[in-house]
C-alpha cells in the first residue's frame, strides 16, 4: 500500500495495490506526520513505516525537514496524475503481497564483486531492503549458487558499528543469493532466468531491478531480453546502466534510442556513482539551507571554482578499457560535469527529482563547448624512486606504445548566464598524480580597498577567502578566512573553519553505491542522469574530443607521482588563477 500527497489540501490518500486499486482512504496530513520524531543517525532507517522517497541519511542531532511539513511545502507539491511508478511507499502494510528481485548482470565481474554485492549486503544489514527479496547473479560463466556465494563472501564486510552477529547476518544474506548462467543476447536464457525468479516470487506482486555491470555495447541486448522474457507481469521493472554512456554525442544518442526501444525513460537509471557521495548529496543542503552562502553564489562574489579529481595510481590493469575512452570521457564529461551542474544551478522549484534535473539541464545548455586553447592534456611516464619503479601508461601490455590517450586533463569552462557570466570553472582530472583527492574549491573575490594590505603590508590578494568541499578522502567542509595571529603585534594569517566529518559524525559513511541502489529501488531519480541531460553534457565536450583525435594532439608527458604536466601552470595564469589555488599546497 502506498500514500499519495495532495497539494490542494493538507491530506494524503492511500492507494491500494493494483488488485484492489479502487479502494482509497484519505488521512489528514497533520495526523500522518505529526508524531514523526527525529532520531539519531544510527537509528534513523530502522523505522520503515515512515520512508520518504529520498536517500538522505540524517546527521547527528539533525531535524527532519519533512516532520510536520505544511501542505504548501515541497514535500506536498506533487500534483501530477498518479502513476504506478510514482507511488511513495510510506506504509508497508502488505509486505507479504510483494517481493523484490535484484538481478546483477555481469555477476562475476570486478564491479559486481567489489561494489554491488557489498553495497547490497550493507543495505541488508541496515534493514533497508524489503523483508522479501531475492538476489540473482547472471553471467556467461558457468557457476553454481554455492560458487557464487563463496566468491562474493570474500568481499563482504560489516561496518564497525554493525559487527555484532556479523557472520549470522552474512549467512542470512548469502542464502538470498542465487545464480543463473546465460548469454547476454539470448532471450531463451533470460526465459530460464524468469522461471527461476518466478519460483522465488511464488505468485506475489513482483518488482524487478536489473543492474547492468557489463560493457555498454551489451546494454541494448540485455534490455531487450529482460523486457521481453524476464519482465515482471504485475510489478515494475527498472534497469541500472553503468557509464560510459557512449563516446560522444552521436553514440550516446544511439545508445539512448536503443534502450528506449524496450524501456521508457522512467525505467532507465543511468548511474554515476560519484553522485552518491556524501558531500555531493550535502552540496544542495549547503547551498539552499544556509543563508550565508546562497547570496554569495554568483559572479559578484566568486572569482573562480575548481573541481579536482586526482588519483595516486595508474590504470592498474584496466589499460584496454581506459585507452578506448581517456580521462576526459572517463571522469570529466560525467563525474565532474555532473557536480558542476549541481554546484552552479539555480534554486529548483522543489526537491522533486524532475525539478532538480530541469535546473541541471539549464546549466549544461548554457555552457560553451570547451575550446582546445583552454585545455591541457597529459600522459604519465614511468619513474623509479630508488626503492620501487612505477610503469608508464604505455608500459601496460594492453596499451599501444604510440597511444595518445590522455591520462591527465585540465580544462576551463564557462557558463553563459546572468549568475556566472565570466567566471572560470576549472576542472583537473588525472591518474598517477602525487595525491588522491576529489574536491571543490571556491575562490572568492578580494576585499575592495584592501585596508590591511595598505597599512600592514599583508598581501590579501594572495590570501582570499576560500570554501573547500572535500569529497574524498576524509570528507570535510572548511572555509579559509583571514585572521589575526594572537600577540601584541598585528600579523594576519589564514585560518580554517573546519567541519571534518569523521570528527563530527564518527559513524562510517555509507558507500555511494548503497545510496544509489536504494534510490533505484524506491524510484527516486534525483541522482540519476536523464536523457536530455546526458545529451547536453556531451555537447560540452564532443567538439573538443573530436578535435583532439582528428589533429592527433600529443599529450604532455609527466612523471608518475608528480603534480601533472607543466602546461597546467600556463592555463592557470591565463585565467589569473595561481597554481596553489588548485589545492596542491595543502
Amino acid at each position: 500500500m502506498a500514500i499519495r500527497l495532495s497539494a490542494s489540501s493538507s491530506s494524503a490518500t492511500l492507494f491500494a495495490p493494483s488488485s484492489f486499486s479502487h479502494e482509497t482512504e484519505t488521512i489528514p496530513a497533520k495526523k500522518l506526520f505529526g508524531t514523526w520524531a527525529c532520531q539519531k543517525n544510527s537509528n534513523f532507517h530502522q523505522n520503515k513505516h515512515f520512508e520518504l522517497k529520498a536517500s538522505n541519511v540524517q546527521p547527528l542531532k539533525a531535524v527532519s525537514l519533512q516532520a510536520g511539513a505544511p501542505a504548501s511545502s515541497p514535500v506536498t507539491e506533487r500534483v501530477e496524475k498518479p502513476t504506478q511508478e510514482e507511488y511513495i511507499p510510506f506504509l508497508e502494510t502488505d509486505k507479504e503481497e510483494s517481493t523484490l528481485s535484484i538481478v546483477v548482470v555481469g555477476a562475476s565481474g570486478d564491479l559486481a564483486r567489489r561494489k554491488i554485492f557489498p553495497a547490497l549486503f550493507a543495505l541488508f544489514i541496515e534493514d533497508r531492503l524489503p523483508e522479501d527479496f531475492t538476489i540473482f547473479g547472471y553471467g556467461r560463466s558457468i557457476m553454481t549458487d554455492e560458487e557464487l556465494r563463496n566468491m562474493i563472501s570474500k568481499t563482504l564486510t560489516c561496518r564497525v558499528d554493525k559487527r555484532e552477529n556479523c557472520d549470522e547476518k552474512m549467512d542470512a544474506f548469502l542464502k538470498k543469493c542465487f545464480y543463473s548462467s546465460g548469454q547476454y543476447s539470448s532471450e531463451e536464457h533470460f526465459l530460464e532466468l524468469d522461471k527461476k525468479l518466478k519460483e522465488k516470487e511464488a505468485g506475489r506482486l513482483s518488482n524487478r531491478l536489473f543492474y547492468l555491470a557489463i560493457p555498454p555495447n551489451m546494454f541494448v541486448d540485455v534490455a531487450r531480453c529482460a523486457k521481453r522474457r524476464a519482465s515482471s507481469e504485475n510489478g515494475w521493472i527498472r534497469i541500472i546502466v553503468e557509464k560510459p554512456f557512449g563516446r560522444d554525442t552521436e553514440s550516446s544518442r544511439e545508445l539512448t534510442q536503443g534502450l528506449k526501444q524496450y524501456l521508457s525513460e522512467d525505467q532507465i537509471f543511468r548511474i554515476d556513482h560519484h553522485m552518491g557521495e556524501e558531500l555531493v548529496e550535502n552540496l544542495l543542503v549547503l547551498r539552499f539551507s544556509n543563508l550565508v552562502f546562497e547570496p554569495l553564489w554568483s559572479r559578484n562574489y566568486i572569482r573562480n571554482v575548481q573541481f579536482i579529481f586526482s588519483e595516486d595510481f595508474g590504470t592498474h590493469g584496466q589499460g584496454r578499457y581506459f585507452d578506448n575512452y581517456g580521462i576526459i570521457r572517463d571522469i570529466m564529461q560525467n563525474h565532474l560535469l555532473q557536480i558542476l551542474a549541481l554546484f552552479s544551478m539555480d534554486t529548483p522549484v522543489s526537491l522533486d527529482a524532475e525539478d532538480i534535473r530541469n535546473e541541471k539541464v539549464k546549466v549544461l545548455r548554457s555552457m560553451k563547448p570547451v575550446q582546445l586553447e583552454d585545455v591541457v592534456v597529459g600522459q604519465y611516464k614511468g619513474d623509479c624512486d630508488g626503492i620501487r619503479c612505477y610503469p608508464g601508461y604505455t608500459d601496460d601490455m594492453t596499451v599501444s606504445n604510440n597511444s595518445l590517450t590522455p591520462t591527465f586533463a585540465a580544462a576551463t569552462l564557462f557558463i553563459n548566464n546572468a549568475r556566472w557570466d565570466g567566471v572560470p570553472f576549472l576542472m583537473i582530472a588525472g591518474k598517477a598524480l602525487h595525491t588522491k583527492r576529489a574536491e571543490i574549491r571556491v575562490q572568492f573575490r578580494h576585499v575592495p580597498g584592501n585596508l590591511y594590505n595598505r597599512n600592514f603590508g599583508t598581501d590579501l590578494d594572495q590570501a582570499g577567502n576560500e570554501l573547500v568541499i572535500r569529497i574524498e578522502p576524509d570528507e570535510a567542509i572548511y572555509l579559509k578566512i583571514n585572521n589575526k595571529v594572537p600577540g601584541l603585534g598585528m600579523k594576519l594569517d589564514r585560518s580554517d573553519l573546519n567541519l571534518l566529518y569523521k570528527a563530527r559524525c564518527p559513524r562510517e559513511v555509507p558507500d555511494a553505491y548503497e545510496r544509489l541502489l536504494i534510490d533505484a529501488i524506491e524510484g527516486e531519480r534525483r541522482l540519476f542522469i536523464r536523457s536530455d541531460e546526458l545529451d547536453a553534457a556531451w555537447a560540452v565536450f564532443t567538439p573538443l574530443l573530436k578535435e583532439l583525435e582528428e589533429k592527433k594532439i600529443a599529450p604532455e608527458l609527466y612523471t608518475y607521482g608528480s603534480g601533472g604536466p607543466v602546461g597546467v601552470h600556463y592555463l592557470a595564469a591565463k585565467h589569473n588563477v595561481r597554481w596553489g589555488d588548485f589545492g596542491y599546497e595543502d
